[in-house]
């Protein structure tokens, strides 16, 4: 089978396609056929060496497919079923494991290669939405939120869900184009980052008291002027680096600028128990089903091109969710 893998850290030209055996699934895992594979900001992060793992590495987590095997030990799940999961162990191959713990079924109702390709797009990016605005920190009516990349795969999930909740949002994004995309998925203000200080227009959009919670994956470049648009106790959801790691922080500044609170929560943490994972998964899907929740496919790449995808994806240019397609 083809993969993509690295055998050394470092840019975008490490990514190498190689020829492996399919392996085969060992007790409590599954064998999958990958039909379609979401590629996130954390396999840049192990391109880059900032994630450790041994090497040669198969990159990738994500992905849809349809069970060509199954481990000893594995129940509720069937050769045939489609399923997607989040905890794909190298997921850039035509084949790949997936503990069948982490699993999930893909409802009936689409067809088929549709429903694929909606699940790699809308799993991992969905649920990261519904645990940042149902538990991290749980929107209601009256709140407002400011989400950072709000045209991004992630960011135009978690307005949808921002908005559905009742809370005000403001998003910022970087062109016109993205702004209409905001938007339409429920943003009340939009700020233009590259055309206004967006520090500055939060203040003057919320005469001067703040925002109730900031949703930041961008990181290193908004992360100073984002706790500043924080109102007292406001809390501070760093989620994410697209623009490179936070730097060294004295957690006394969170006194000073009116106790604020600050979290770097990630999904696992949040999917770890069974229940949490079906309840997260099935409402995503369930939302997607009915029509409430709008999933972005932004572009499709071959498996090949799987180094374009990451340097489309690291360039903030894109907008949706990025899949490969083996």
């Amino acid at each position: 089978m083809q993969a993509v893998q690295i055998l050394r850290t470092g840019g975008p030209e490490v990514l190498e396609i190689t020829e492996l055996p399919i392996p085969s699934p060992e007790h409590g895992q599954v064998l999958i056929k990958v039909a379609a594979i979401g590629v996130n900001f954390i396999e840049t992060y192990f391109r880059e060496g900032r994630y450790k793992a041994p090497l040669p590495l198969t990159l990738g987590s994500e992905a849809s497919g349809v069970i060509e095997k199954l481990g000893e030990g594995v129940e509720g799940f069937a050769v045939g079923d489609s399923v997607v999961s989040t905890a794909v162990m190298g997921s850039y191959a035509e084949y790949a494991l997936v503990p069948a713990s982490q699993l999930v079924k893909i409802p009936d109702g689409f067809d088929s290669k549709l429903t694929l390709k909606l699940a790699a797009a809308v799993l991992l990016q969905g649920m990261t939405a519904h645990y940042l605005s149902h538990s991290t920190f749980a929107l209601k009516r009256g709140d407002t939120a400011l989400i950072h990349a709000a045209a991004g795969g992630t960011g135009l999930l978690l307005t949808q869900m921002a908005h559905a909740a009742g809370s005000r949002v403001i998003a910022t994004v970087s062109t016109e184009v993205k702004a209409e995309l905001a938007r339409g998925a429920g943003a009340d203000d939009v700020i233009l980052y590259t055309e206004s200080e967006f520090e500055a227009e939060v203040k003057r959009l919320t005469d001067g008291r703040g925002v109730d919670v900031v949703y930041d994956s961008v990181g290193k470049t908004t992360f100073e002027k984002s706790l500043n648009c924080l109102r007292p106790r406001g809390l501070m959801v760093l989620f994410g680096g697209s623009s490179g790691a936070v730097p060294p922080f004295d957690l006394i500044e969170l006194s000073t600028r009116g106790s604020l609170f600050i979290t770097r929560p990630t999904l696992k943490d949040y999917i770890a128990k069974r229940s949490d994972l079906e309840w997260r998964a099935n409402e995503v899907f369930g939302w997607v089903a009915e029509g409430k929740l709008q999933v972005r496919v932004g572009q499709e790449y071959a498996l090949a091109d799987a180094a374009q995808a990451q340097i489309d994806l690291a360039s903030r240019k894109t907008t949706g969710k990025l899949l490969l397609i083996p």
